[in-house]
């Protein structure tokens, strides 16, 4: 995790939000797929690898109220909390690595966008999915957004791994259900464009 974790905070502290190819002013696809899965004000929701990402952002003012968000990176959940001012205390802010750590509840939505893809060996993808399933409840509802087969083969510098619906789902196995599968092309600050794509599953 140190390694990881030096590099994501080097980045936070050397940039601003805005200055990150991943930067979002409004994040979808995800508001888009949060209202598909029927996202509930009293949903307890994950966003894993959330970072400064302005996700959270939409969900407080949507009302929702058990909130999670989970990073390597402690400047960057300290750049969400800023930006939130006083909604932050209605936020739990998570510094832990997804592959090594325990989750404290439940939940009925979990949320990664572009975290999951910087595993690149299959026991730490195993890891992240042992855990994943672990804290979701039954009938609870996964959305990855990852790099597509035809997306960036690295982000931030590091390697990644591209994936696809079906890549996703020899992963997770028989207890979870495609849900919904889109491309979206992510136009970064610099306006490159970047291929990603985002899957959805129902655990059953």
């Amino acid at each position: 995790m140190q390694d990881r974790q030096a590099h994501w905070q080097g980045v936070y502290s050397s940039k601003s939000e805005q200055q990150v190819s991943w930067f979002q002013e409004r994040p979808e696809p995800s508001v888009a797929l949060m209202e598909l899965v029927g996202a509930r004000p009293t949903d307890a929701i994950i966003d894993i690898g959330g970072g400064a990402s302005r996700l959270v952002d939409f969900l407080v003012a949507a009302g929702h109220t058990d909130l999670s968000v989970l990073d390597l990176s402690p400047e960057a959940l300290n750049v969400a909390k800023a930006r939130l001012g006083q909604h932050s205390e209605h936020v739990k802010w998570i510094v832990a690595d997804a592959v090594d750590w325990s989750p404290p509840q439940n939940y009925d939505i979990w949320h990664d966008r572009a975290a999951f893809h910087f595993l690149t060996e299959p026991r730490q993808q195993q890891a992240y999915i042992e855990r994943m399933s672990s804290a979701l409840a039954p009938g609870g509802r996964v959305i990855f957004g990852t790099f597509a087969p035809d997306g960036p083969e690295k982000c931030s510098g590091l390697p990644i791994v591209r994936h696809d619906a079906a890549s996703l789902i020899a992963l997770l196995g028989d207890n979870f259900k495609l849900v919904d599968t889109r491309r979206h092309d992510h136009v970064t600050p610099w306006d490159s464009v970047q291929k990603f794509q985002f899957s959805t599953f129902r655990r059953l």
